[in-house]
C-alpha cells in the first residue's frame, strides 16, 4: 500500500489537473474479504469507482453490492471474459438478474 500512496503522490505532483481515476477491481470470486480490501485500498488513495471481473465463471460477486453500498462507490465495469472487447459497463438490472438466476 505504501507504494501505491508513493505512485498515486507523483501522479498528483505531476499531472494535478489530469482527469483520472482510481478503479478498484474485485474478482467475483472474492468473499466478504472484498469488502475489507476496499477499505484498506481506499484508505492509500481516493477510490471513484468499482469494477467486477470473472462474471463468465460461476461466481456471483455478491460482494459488489456491499462494497458499493457500504464504501459509496458507483460499480463501473464487469468483465465477463478474458478480452478487451468482455469488459462492459455495468448494468444493474443485468446484474440482479444473473444474481437470482
Amino acid at each position: 500500500m505504501e507504494e501505491l500512496k508513493k505512485i498515486k503522490t507523483v501522479i498528483d505532483k505531476q499531472a494535478p489537473e489530469s482527469l483520472r481515476e482510481s478503479i478498484l477491481v474485485i474478482d467475483a470470486n472474492t468473499g466478504q474479504n472484498g469488502l475489507q480490501q476496499a477499505k484498506v485500498f481506499s484508505e492509500s488513495v481516493n477510490l471513484t469507482c468499482v469494477a467486477l471481473t470473472k462474471l463468465d465463471g460461476s461466481a456471483k460477486g455478491a460482494i459488489i453490492i456491499a462494497i458499493a453500498k457500504d464504501m459509496k462507490l458507483p460499480v463501473k465495469l464487469v468483465g465477463v471474459g478474458e478480452k478487451m472487447e468482455d469488459l462492459k459497463s455495468f448494468n444493474p438490472d443485468d446484474f440482479i438478474e444473473a444474481l437470482f438466476s
